[in-house]
């Protein structure tokens, strides 16, 4: 119960990545506010939530538009009263070669990732320098430390997202705020499931621990930093790829 009495926002936790840090959370103690887009599975998650015994709310949430991430923030503090942890979780991805990308699927992929993470720290860092205390976790990626052919608009969003976190961490730590990142590689997920054979004995191959990640990986490293146990780290990113990428 390491998280216990904590409220934590979860973006994109319908599904995937997202979800099994919601469920971590809870487990460990903390209530949750499912965030995303998708109205119906975000309350699927609630329902799973409230089954483990936590407090669940789902909130349909575009991060994209910051006066809805406001208007959320509201609905959450009428709730709960405070936000303790803040997950960037949601995401996108519109693959191309950077010929051949459009400008509207660069401006989507860096809307979400980034601006999304930019709109969700802001309106919660209000929050936590009144609360004088928080945790607020960023998902990149190693795709934005290592950049990627046909993912110029992710890998791009994926370092921004590093940068601001360090950034984040700078100005909030005077009041007890700690920033970090979680960068996966290949975890195994929907999304990752479609990937052709070709590519996954591939990937594979350049993993030194000859498997790939799964969410639970992942949301372990996201309860670590939401902790006491990580009070004296901030503006760091963890890596959580199996050894693919060591820096």
């Amino acid at each position: 119960m390491r998280l216990e009495n904590k409220v934590a926002l979860i973006t994109g936790a319908a599904q995937g990545i997202g979800k099994e840090i919601a469920l971590a959370f809870a487990r460990e103690g903390a209530d949750i506010v499912v965030g995303d887009i998708n109205a119906e599975k975000a309350l699927k998650t609630q329902q799973e939530i409230e089954a483990i015994g936590r407090k669940c709310l789902a909130l349909v949430l575009d991060v994209t538009n910051y006066t809805k991430v406001e208007e959320a923030i509201n609905k959450i503090l009428d709730k709960f009263t405070k936000v303790d942890i803040l997950i960037n979780n949601a995401g996108v991805t519109k693959d191309n070669l950077l010929l051949r990308m459009s400008q509207a699927d660069w401006d989507a992929v860096l809307n979400v990732n980034l601006k999304g993470t930019f709109n969700c720290s802001k309106a919660v860092s209000k929050v936590m320098v009144k609360q004088r205390g928080g945790r607020i976790i960023n998902l990149a990626s190693i795709i934005g430390i290592i950049g990627n052919a046909g993912q110029a608009n992710y890998s791009a969003s994926k370092a921004g997202i590093i940068a601001l976190t360090k950034t984040t961490a700078k100005e909030l730590a005077s009041r007890n705020i700690n920033v970090n990142a979680v960068a996966p590689g290949f975890i195994q997920t929907e999304m990752t499931a479609k990937l052709p054979d070709a590519t996954k004995h591939k990937m594979l191959d350049a993993i030194p621990l000859g498997k790939f990640g799964s969410p639970a990986d992942v949301a372990g490293v996201c309860v670590f930093l939401a902790s006491e146990e990580s009070n004296y780290i901030t503006g760091q990113t963890i890596i959580v790829d199996g050894g693919m990428v060591m820096v």
